[in-house]
């Protein structure tokens, strides 16, 4: 009790620095944008922007080993190869059917609400952006296979290739189920390992106030206050969105659980309130492990199905990669993408494939989004339009990240007669 409480203090005091930096970042941007001459915002915006990109980084170095680590241990705690084999087919069945409908309902919000249409956007972010775009004819399915199997698991590592690093966990987790005791040092190595990362995530939320500044100042003394209107209108159109997703997700849920799913919500209200404070799901991720237990799922299932979710199942994250995108594509006016329904499907299939594994950290959809957009000819500093008001958005999606995890977890254990409610 007494570190939950401890913990939902921090979380709290997090929140409340994010806040406060916001609003700090908000003020010292207006003031440059107001008072400065156009030569020192041009060269003070992309500077101050650098502390964003320095908690990005942080945050891309963990995801790589977190990923690996809890997929081996949750597919090695399953013990035998066939109960792999068929609790892995029922929870990828739930984890593509949710991702499909988070992705459609994201895209078909965004062209409905089209919240990007009219954002003032510089022509000299354009000229960046033009040799990307000649670029995205190159995608091909030689391109595609490159993406998806490693040629080396370090190398995937390196430039956290997620799919790559997913598709190495899944082999390794088997192999190592397969040599029984022998390999029990091995996963006891890598429990520990999951632990220190998930300590490592909690220094890094720290650095999260100072990124949200630097994002915040660096758009507001370029762009001005106006551009706060149009985040309004987009977080807005994001939360209808999950807000959706949300009804879909509990009306399943109570087919599958009937009465129990109010039991579950109870259970959750304290992971899902320290997901959003934190904005990181993979913050509240051995709570949520604990819950899930005393809900009455089996042991084995939440330690194999949780971290699995944690690659595959991020609905609110998943949601969020087509609204974001879309919403770049429509501020650029990038008419190949908003004006054709076939590129805007090749982009959520893209997206469906190329988001698998991606930890629940905050910003990692971001760091998807970057590099799916771009074989699409999405700019990357696009996503500097985004990152400014990602913190909003980041706490509603990692909620419904916990909620969308909770709920496979249930439906599998439900599946598999392992329940006791």
């Amino acid at each position: 009790m007494h570190s939950d409480h401890s913990l939902k203090k921090k979380t709290n005091r997090l929140t409340i620095y994010i806040i406060i930096a916001m609003i700090l970042g908000i003020l010292v941007g207006y003031l440059i944008n107001t008072n400065a001459s156009p030569e020192f915002i041009k060269n003070f915006s992309p500077k101050i922007k650098l502390l964003a990109t320095i908690f990005l980084r942080m945050v891309q170095m963990i995801i790589s080993p977190l990923v690996f680590a809890t997929l081996v241990v949750g597919i090695a705690k399953l013990g035998d190869l066939k109960t792999v084999g068929r609790v892995g087919a029922k929870a990828m069945l739930w984890f593509i059917s949710a991702s499909l409908i988070s992705l459609t309902l994201g895209l078909i919000l965004v062209t409905i609400t089209k919240p990007g249409v009219g954002v003032n956007i510089s022509n000299a972010d354009l000229e960046g952006a033009k040799d990307l775009i000649g670029k995205t004819k190159e995608f091909s399915l030689d391109k595609f296979v490159d993406h998806v199997f490693p040629r080396s698991v370090f190398e995937a590592m390196a430039n956290n290739e997620i799919l790559q690093l997913v598709i190495f966990s899944v082999f390794f987790g088997v192999a190592l189920t397969a040599i029984g005791k022998k390999g029990d040092s091995i996963i006891n190595a890598l429990d520990s390992l999951t632990h220190v990362i998930l300590k490592m995530v909690g220094y890094v939320m720290k650095l999260a106030p100072i990124g949200v500044f630097g994002a915040m100042t660096g758009v507001i003394s370029i762009k001005g206050l106006g551009i706060l209107k149009t985040y309004a209108y987009y977080i807005g159109s994001f939360y209808l969105g999950l807000a959706a997703l949300w009804l879909i997700l509990l009306l399943v849920g109570y087919l599958i659980l009937k009465h129990g799913l109010f039991v579950l919500l109870r259970r959750l209200s304290s992971p899902m309130a320290i997901a959003f404070n934190t904005a990181s799901s993979e913050a509240v991720f051995p709570k949520l492990v604990e819950e899930m237990e005393r809900f009455g799922c089996n042991n084995k299932i939440v330690s194999f199905t949780l971290p699995l979710g944690y690659s595959f199942n991020l609905d609110g994250s998943m949601m969020y990669m087509t609204f974001s995108s879309m919403f770049i594509a429509q501020a650029y006016n990038i008419t190949s993408i908003t004006e054709h329904l076939g590129t805007q499907i090749a982009m959520l299939l893209v997206f469906m494939l190329t988001s698998k594994g991606i930890a629940g950290v905050p910003r990692a959809s971001l760091v998807v989004v970057l590099a799916t957009g771009s074989m699409f000819g999405i700019p990357p500093e696009g996503i500097g339009l985004v990152l400014a008001i990602d913190t909003f958005c980041d706490m509603g999606r990692s909620m419904t990240n916990v909620l969308g995890n909770a709920l496979a977890t249930a439906a599998v254990s439900k599946w598999e007669g392992a329940l006791k409610m």
